[in-house]
Parts: C-alpha cells; sequence; structure tokens
C-alpha cells in the first residue's frame, strides 16, 4: 500500500469515525428545537455578556492558581528524573519554588487571599 492510499484510507476511517459521532448524537438526542435557557448557571439566564470585564481581583486569584498548577506540572517529571540527575535536580527545584513562592507572596501582599 502507497503512502497516498494508506493517507487516504485513514482520512475517509476519519471521516466515517466522525459521521458515526454525529449520527449517534442525533439518534440520542432529546429534542430538536432550541433550549430556552443556556446551560451557563444551571440553566439560568446569563445576566452578563460572556466577554464582559471582570474586576481585577480575579487576576491575582488566576497568578495564585498559575503558581501552584505550575509547581505540580513541573514537580511530577521532576521525582522521576531526580535519582538520575543528582543534588542539581534538587538545587533547580528549590530555586523553581522560590519563585513560585515570591509570586504567591506577591499576590498576598497585593490582597488576592482577602476576599472582601
Amino acid at each position: 500500500m502507497s503512502g497516498t492510499t494508506a493517507a487516504l484510507s485513514l482520512f475517509g476511517v476519519v471521516l466515517l469515525a466522525v459521521a458515526g459521532l454525529y449520527g449517534a448524537a442525533w439518534a440520542v438526542r432529546i429534542r430538536s428545537e432550541a433550549l430556552d435557557a443556556a446551560p451557563f448557571g444551571s440553566g439560568l439566564e446569563p445576566v452578563e455578556h460572556a466577554v464582559s470585564r471582570f474586576h481585577v481581583r480575579w487576576y491575582t486569584v488566576t497568578m495564585i492558581f498559575l503558581a501552584f498548577d505550575m509547581e505540580m506540572v513541573f514537580m511530577y517529571p521532576w521525582t522521576r528524573v531526580i535519582s538520575a540527575m543528582g543534588p542539581s535536580a534538587v538545587i533547580e527545584m528549590f530555586v523553581f519554588l522560590a519563585v513560585l513562592v515570591a509570586g504567591v507572596v506577591y499576590a498576598w501582599r497585593e490582597g488576592a487571599l482577602r476576599w472582601t
């Protein structure tokens, strides 16, 4: 089987899979008319537009979330390579954690942890 034939065969399989998923979704749908309320907020009508502005307090909350999220993203692989890299991996991780702690301390100082 040549490369072009294999690519076209794979494309055909993908098209059949997409058509099958659309057909399955159509078969198990509840009703065909539009819903009265949007799914946001447990079916309640939205009170503001989806791209409305957020209060500035949410940006510092986002910084805290990213700090802890990035910590976990890098800590899991680090545990796998620490024995192979030795003490330099420990030093690098503590430097990384120090940068994250500095971000959390900054957010704390700015009042991101005070919810009033």
